[in-house]
Parts: structure tokens; sequence; C-alpha cells
């Protein structure tokens, strides 16, 4: 099975990376530097991404790229309008522009699957405050999951969308619940569990499904 991993320089794409490494799978792991670069906010980074792999199926899809920029802001004077701009080029255009690029790819493998990196922060049933635009970009990253799902469904291609849990990285702190191994471990069990019946799921790391 061939494996493409954005965001796989650190943190929990790193360790996606790793564990399917160990299982066999080949792995392509993308980095804004490296021998796959691509930044995904950029259109002619995913051109040159997408020609380097033209022809070649791809059967899972991890978009795992995304920033957390707006950490400790203040409603009163925070929040400024190229944080916004930032995040969402990374959360959501990014993770588009990645599906888009690579369709000839996924539409070439047999039931091929994409797994979209949320976040519970994600879900319009919890709003305790604050994040506005991590929790907006990640919303917008949920929502196009699930319009991706609909799309796709009768290409074969299955979507699911997934709260890794609060992780043990630079982005969680090391204040988190649990560590990248767990959170890889729960994540790469969805990902097998996904399945075109399946489609459109929200679900935690550990498998249980997630408010929308």
């Amino acid at each position: 099975m061939t494996v493409v991993i954005t965001g796989a320089s650190r943190g929990i794409g790193a360790g996606l990376a790793a564990a399917y490494k160990m299982r066999g799978d080949r792995v392509i792991g993308t980095t804004r530097t490296g021998a796959h670069p691509l930044d995904v906010r950029d259109p002619t980074n995913h051109a040159a991404f997408a020609q380097s792999l033209a022809g070649q199926p791809v059967e899972l899809l991890v978009c795992n790229a995304g920033v957390y920029l707006d950490k400790g802001q203040s409603l009163d004077g925070g929040f400024p309008a190229d944080q916004w701009a930032d995040s969402f080029a990374t959360n959501v255009t990014g993770v588009f522009l990645t599906v888009q690029a690579l369709l000839p790819n996924l539409r070439a493998a047999s039931a091929a699957r994409i797994a979209i990196i949320s976040s519970q922060m994600a879900s319009s049933e919890r709003a305790p405050g604050g994040s506005y635009i991590y929790r907006s970009s990640k919303a917008a990253a949920l929502n196009l999951g699930r319009n991706l799902a609909t799309d796709l469904m009768p290409e074969g291609i299955a979507v699911g969308i997934y709260h890794p849990g609060w992780v043990q990285t630079d982005m969680g702190s090391a204040a988190a619940e649990i560590t990248v191994n767990q959170a890889v471990a729960g994540l790469v069990d969805r990902f097998d569990a996904l399945t075109l019946p399946r489609t459109g799921v929200f679900e935690t790391w550990d498998g249980r499904p997630h408010a929308y």
C-alpha cells in the first residue's frame, strides 16, 4: 500500500510515517523541505508534487499538515487578520489542494481512502470559547471532509475526519493527555476501518463517534 502523509516532519505526521513504514507500506511523507517537498499553501508546489507521483496509485492520503497560530490571543485586539489567512491557507485550503492534486492517484487505486486530521475543537457542540481561528479552520476542514465524502463516494473513495486526541506534541504541549504513539496507534486503526459504507465519519482517535 502507498500512503501519502502531509506534514510528516514531526509529531503525529512523523509518528504515522514511522508506523506505516514498520508495517511495510510505502510511505511518502511530505515536508516543506526534504525528499518530498510540499508547502500545502502553494498551488505550484502541489502541481510539482503531483507530477512526481504521476501514474502511481495512492491507497491512503492522510491530510495531517496543520497550524495553530492563535494560542493565547485576546478577544480585545487579538486574532489579527494575517493569522486568519495563514491558518485557513494551511488547515483548509491546503487540505483541498492536496486532495485535488492527488485525485488521479487516488482514482488509480483500489478502494482508496482519505483521512483528514481535524480536531474536537471543530465541533459546534463543544464551544468553550477562545482559539477562534483554529476552531474555525478545523470546523471548515470537517465540513470540507463531509462534502468530499459525498462527492467521492460514487468513485469508490472513502473519506474520514478524525480528532487525534490531545497529544503530547509541540502543538499539544507536554501537558496533553496522550502520547504520540497512543494517538498514532489509534489513528492507524481508524484508517484501517474506513470503508465506503462509513465514509464521512467524524471520529476520535480511539474510535468514538464525535459530535458535529
